[in-house]
């Protein structure tokens, strides 16, 4: 069973820590991350998530997303699941998250990457993962539109696919 640490509405560890599943008192949140890849040709690598997974079975999505278990920092969270999902080895302990996304339970720590990936090469998780390949953002959009994709917010996946080589909201 997955161990997560619980963190303060300011993103402050507290001394306490939950099994997936378990309530969650109001004043209690949890880390959460999640890879956006990019080619140079601006296209993202998407996964489609299993039939049988809870939440959005058999839509595509990002790259590679999760929860952070207990003791993991950010980038170490974002290391295993890319691994995990995909096989896919990417040291993050030198960046930080591109944005980071409050929801309702927690943070969302977004990294955006550009690197040439063969999905040929990748091994996926049965468990989670049933395809990859390479989409464009108007092929995300149309997927999203036809409810073929986790139903993210347009305008997120808007500054995702234009915010990829720069932190910040301004355009320089």
């Amino acid at each position: 069973m997955e161990t997560w640490d619980i963190y303060d509405k300011h993103r402050v560890k507290k001394q306490k820590q939950l099994c997936r599943g378990e309530a969650m008192d109001s004043e209690d949140y949890h880390l959460v991350v999640h890879v956006c890849i990019f080619n140079k040709k601006g296209d993202m690598l998407i996964q489609k998530r299993q039939s049988f997974k809870e939440g959005w079975p058999n839509l595509w999505d990002l790259t590679s997303g999760g929860s952070a278990i207990e003791c993991e920092m950010s980038q170490q969270a974002m290391k295993r699941e890319l691994f995990e999902e995909i096989g896919l080895v990417y040291n993050f302990e030198a960046m930080r998250p591109h944005i980071t996304i409050n929801f309702e339970r927690g943070f969302d720590d977004y990294y955006l990457l550009e690197l040439e990936v063969d999905t040929k090469q990748l091994v996926l998780q049965q468990e989670e993962v049933q395809a990859v390949k390479w989409a464009s953002h108007a092929e995300i959009k149309d997927m999203m539109a036809n409810q073929q994709f986790v139903p993210y917010y347009e305008e997120i996946l808007d500054y995702l696919f234009e915010g990829r080589h720069a932190f910040g909201c301004i355009r320089v």
